[in-house]
């Protein structure tokens, strides 16, 4: 039962956060932590399902034409290199201190969602990338990662407000955050592997689950949905969730 839950639940989380390119693993993570999967082995499964969602969405996203490389490029090499550092921290934290850590982190995402306000963007969706800028990512890549291999997450939700703060296109900004997540949660989720284990069966339903939520989520949102009522409906979630999280630590 709980394999078969955990399947019909990441279908449809994967397909709403894919379109807002951030992945679905720090949703993922609270729901399998509450069908009674360990805290670890939730953060891998979530990390390897983020991998598989935000590759299949990358696809779409490249043909048409959303993934700024050029961008994109410092920010993968800094979070790959940051998300086993976070990894490897996190197995010598305590998982109550993890647990606050994640509750911030709901918490940020979903302020930045309600309140950050982005500058206006380039007319074409780029940004000119200066030596200081470009410096500037790389370092924000570096935190990011550790901080998304601490706590099992990709990192989208914070590098999807940088780039928009950079001047970039709200889809422009999905499809590179998407390709961005992509490699930092398949970096955490190789880290997890070398030091723990994961339950084949629960992988392959949940990894099913979650491309099929990509492949959806992706579609939906190049050529149906406004991504702006799913970020806000995605705000809420976020809040219930940390507000969840905090009654369950008390």
């Amino acid at each position: 039962m709980t394999y078969i839950l955990a399947g019909l639940l990441t279908f449809p989380i994967t397909a709403a956060l894919t379109i807002a390119g951030v992945g679905a693993a720090f949703i993922l993570i609270p729901v399998f932590t509450a069908l009674g999967i360990e805290l670890h082995q939730a953060m891998a499964i979530a990390l390897l399902l983020n991998a598989l969602a935000m590759m299949f969405a990358s696809f779409r996203y490249t043909k048409k034409k959303l993934i700024l490389w050029k961008l994109s490029i410092p920010l993968i090499i800094t979070t790959a290199i940051g998300a086993p550092i976070g990894v490897r921290l996190g197995y010598h934290i305590d998982n109550e201190v993890i647990k606050i850590v994640f509750i911030c982190f709901l918490l940020f995402a979903a302020g930045m969602i309600f309140f950050f306000q982005a500058r206006k963007y380039n007319a074409d969706g780029t940004v000119d990338l200066t030596p200081v800028r470009s410096i500037i990512a790389a370092v924000a890549g570096l935190g990011i990662g550790v901080l998304a291999g601490l706590i099992g997450v990709g990192g989208g939700n914070i590098i999807l407000p940088i780039l928009i703060a950079l001047g970039i296109k709200p889809k422009e900004a999905v499809g590179t955050t998407a390709v961005i997540v992509l490699f930092s949660s398949l970096s955490g989720f190789i880290s997890h592997i070398g030091v723990g284990s994961l339950d084949p069966l629960l992988v392959v339903i949940t990894a099913c689950a979650s491309i099929l939520g990509a492949v959806v989520g992706s579609w939906l949102m190049t050529d149906r949905l406004n991504p702006e009522t799913i970020k806000k409906i995605l705000g809420v979630v976020l809040f219930a969730l940390a507000i969840k999280m905090i009654l369950n630590l008390v």
